[in-house]
């Protein structure tokens, strides 16, 4: 049978390391490739081998960019006086795609997880406060999911960039435009009632 093929078996478990990507996705990714034409194959292969010779980490925020610093940082009509600090590059994404926050961002390339063995060191928390104390930031905005890690290491931030007598915010965490409260779990509307605003 095809799937066990070792090479094929390979080509099956490289796309199960991508996220959200379970066994049968990734057969199924992996039959297409297999049935498409040579051309499409390797057209891929040489996307994702240029892509990963050009893409590098900002300097300064720490996200993927092709340039460095990365276009936002060095963007002269962003706030530079606000850091909105994501776990991973797919937070700058979801943020910028709502077009309405305007400063610059920190990627902490993960979230605390001492079960794990992921401490500040292991993430760019170094390089965050080293930025701070150089200046010029008045406010830090805290976006890291909604998980056990995500607020453990919002309330750790919260207390280091305190202490530094830096403003520090933290996003809303509710219930999506359009969704109703019988489909939110008990954690989000937790956080909807928590994070909810004055109206008038």
């Amino acid at each position: 049978m095809l799937f066990e093929s070792p090479s094929v078996e390979r080509l099956v478990e490289a796309f199960r390391r991508l996220p959200g990507v379970g066994k049968r996705s990734a057969e199924r990714y992996a039959l297409h490739l297999l049935s498409a034409p040579v051309e499409d194959a390797q057209a891929l292969s040489e996307a994702i081998r240029v892509a990963r010779e050009r893409i590098t980490t900002c300097g300064e925020c720490c996200n993927l960019t092709e340039s460095n610093p990365c276009p936002i940082c060095a963007h002269p009509n962003r706030d530079h006086t606000t850091v909105c600090v994501v776990e991973r590059p797919v937070g700058v994404m979801a943020i910028e795609k709502g077009g309405t926050y305007r400063g610059l961002y920190h990627v902490l390339n993960g979230a605390l997880n001492p079960l794990d063995g992921i401490g500040p060191d292991e993430l760019t928390v170094g390089r965050l406060m080293a930025r701070l104390k150089a200046g010029g930031v008045n406010e830090v905005i805290i976006a890291t999911n909604a998980t056990a890690e995500g607020e453990a290491t919002a309330m750790y931030l919260s207390k280091q960039i305190g202490a530094m007598g830096i403003a520090v915010s933290r996003i809303a965490h509710g219930v999506p435009m359009g969704g109703g409260l019988e489909f939110a779990d008990d954690v989000t509307l937790s956080h909807a009632m928590q994070g909810r605003t004055k109206l008038g």
